[in-house]
């Protein structure tokens, strides 16, 4: 998969201790990935618009390696990729297809689960920019 978050700081006490969710053993995922809800506790690949966005995955997972489980990053400052619009400093931003963010709209801010994080700097449609995510 290409456009896999880019760490700029963690957060959170002790920073940088990511959060286990559960996942299929057959499933690959890199280091990076955007993240969504998929169960209790559980999480897949993001690949479409207005996926419950879960976290960042912190570690790679090779498919059918035994593991059923996957450490994910929840807070802190991430490059992200962005989608179709442009975002403007402090708007919040939404899954938008695989490793992507696009601009959240009013409906996507009344169900907060939907939201990855605020933007921190503005970006053009196809650009990369630094979001907090999980400490807005």
């Amino acid at each position: 998969m290409a456009n896999e978050a880019v760490i700029i700081e963690l957060c959170g006490q002790p920073k940088g201790v990511p959060v286990r969710f559960a996942i299929g053993n057959a499933v690959a995922v890199e280091k990076g990935t955007l993240m969504k809800m998929s169960g209790a506790r559980a999480c897949a690949v993001a690949l479409a618009d207005n996926d419950l966005f879960a976290g960042i995955a912190a570690e790679e997972k090779v498919a059918n390696d035994g593991a059923t489980s996957i450490g994910l990053w929840t807070k802190g400052i991430f490059d992200l990729k962005t989608n179709a619009n442009s975002i403007a400093v402090g708007e919040r931003v939404k899954l938008s297809g695989a490793n992507c963010v696009d601009l959240a709209n009013d409906d996507t801010i009344a169900n907060a689960q939907e939201i990855v994080g605020v933007a921190l700097e503005s970006a053009a449609a196809d650009d990369t920019i630094a979001v907090a995510v999980g400490i807005y």
